[in-house]
Order: structure tokens, then C-alpha cells, then sequence
């Protein structure tokens, strides 16, 4: 049976939390200690981790980074902090998702759900990748064009890199709002369509021959590129 990882140092938190996801037909293993998750994460990958991100030792970020070296699994990163830009970070760090205390365990089950239906990461070179005079950086969050670094917002750049590690593949916008912003996005799907309008504006001078942002159908897009 598939793995679901916990790794909470709130007791009554963890318990619950593992109580419906075998509930759910998962197994679960709960890890209060971030030494002893990383640990075992490298023994045995598991399908999924919740991660806590105040915990004792290396904090939840740490974690994050150590699982992010090595490896696509899915994330979901659990926190008492809420705010927008938190959660944006939490994405761009390399998190699937990012739930906020106090949360509904049928909730964390339901994301657990949604998280495993998307398309799986890819490594893209664990670091960055190339399409053709376009430089997408994973670690350090930059974009460049021609060598130049751009300026993009954070929401943006989410939805620029989760593009640059499906290029070539189609996405309603419901998709992109799910696997990009996160069941708790609130807006209109209209976001999205705001979002290709900047970065098309953005990259305006990439040679379209190399790669560009395309619209299909008028219901959702994809990043066409020639990979290198």
C-alpha cells in the first residue's frame, strides 16, 4: 500500500490527521522529529507528505529543500500562517499545496486527492531549464530572457515555471488555478487569462519559433517550446 507521510509535532494534530487518511485506504506514518522524516523520506519515498512547517530542528522549508533535491514527491505543506504571500512562497519553494491551521481533516483528505490527480512533476535538471533564449532558474526564482533578468510578480512566475515543467501539454484554466494558486484561490478564472496577458508582455521579444504561450480552444493554454 502507498505511503502517506506526516510529519507534525503536534500530537492531537498527527493523530487525527492519520486517523482519516487510512480512513481513506491510505497508510500512514507519522514523524514528530524533522531528523527522523528526512531520514526515512530517503529510505523509502512515500506517495505523499504533509509537512508541518514550525517544527523542532530543520523547519518545514528545510525539509521542503532536502525533498526538492532529490526527488518530484507530491507536498502539501501545513501551517498556522495564512497570508497570501506565505502561500505563494510555500508554491514557489516546491509545494504541491499549503493548508492553513485550523484546518477540516475530510479537507486535508480531499487535497491529499486532488494533489495525487494532477501530472506529475518533472526535475527539469532539478535546477532550471532552456527554451531556447528563455532561462527558467527552480532554484533561485529568476526568469531571463536574452540573459536579462526579468521583473514578474510572484503569482506570475508560479504559473510561468509550473508551464515550464509541463511544456507542450494543456491545461484548463480550472487546472492551472488548482495545480498553480491552490484549492483556496477565491478569484475568477478570468486570473489566469490576466496572468498569460503579463507574461506574454513579459516575453515579448522570445522568437516564437522557440516558444510561446498559446491559447486553445479559448478555454484553457499551453506553453509551446522546443526543449534544449
Amino acid at each position: 500500500m502507498k505511503t502517506i507521510m506526516i510529519v507534525e509535532d503536534e500530537d492531537a494534530i498527527s493523530r487525527v490527521l492519520a486517523a482519516y487518511i487510512r480512513k481513506a485506504g491510505f497508510d500512514c506514518h507519522i514523524y514528530r522529529d524533522s531528523l527522523q522524516a528526512v531520514q526515512a523520506f530517503d529510505c523509502s519515498e512515500p506517495m505523499l507528505v504533509l509537512l508541518d512547517v514550525l517544527l523542532p530542528g530543520m523547519n518545514g522549508w528545510e525539509v521542503l529543500n532536502h525533498i526538492r533535491r532529490k526527488s518530484t514527491c507530491p507536498v502539501i505543506m501545513l501551517t498556522a500562517r495564512g497570508e497570501v504571500s506565505d502561500r505563494i512562497l510555500g508554491l514557489n519553494e516546491g509545494a504541491d499545496d499549503y493548508m492553513t491551521k485550523p484546518f477540516e481533516p475530510e479537507e486535508v483528505v480531499a487535497r491529499i486527492h486532488a494533489v495525487l490527480r494532477r501530472p506529475p512533476r518533472s526535475l527539469v535538471s532539478s535546477e532550471q531549464v532552456t527554451f531556447g533564449s528563455v532561462r527558467i532558474d527552480f532554484k533561485s526564482h529568476s526568469v531571463y530572457l536574452n540573459g536579462v533578468s526579468l521583473s514578474i510578480t510572484p503569482r506570475d512566475l508560479s504559473l510561468l515555471m509550473f508551464f515550464a515543467e509541463h511544456p507542450n501539454q494543456f491545461f484548463y484554466r480550472e487546472q492551472l488555478i488548482e495545480n498553480v494558486w491552490g484549492m483556496d484561490y477565491e478569484g475568477s478564472d478570468r486570473a489566469v487569462d490576466l496572468a498569460i496577458k503579463r507574461l506574454r508582455k513579459l516575453l515579448l521579444h522570445w522568437p516564437p519559433e522557440e516558444g510561446e504561450l498559446r491559447t486553445l480552444r479559448g478555454t484553457g493554454y499551453m506553453l509551446y517550446a522546443k526543449t534544449y
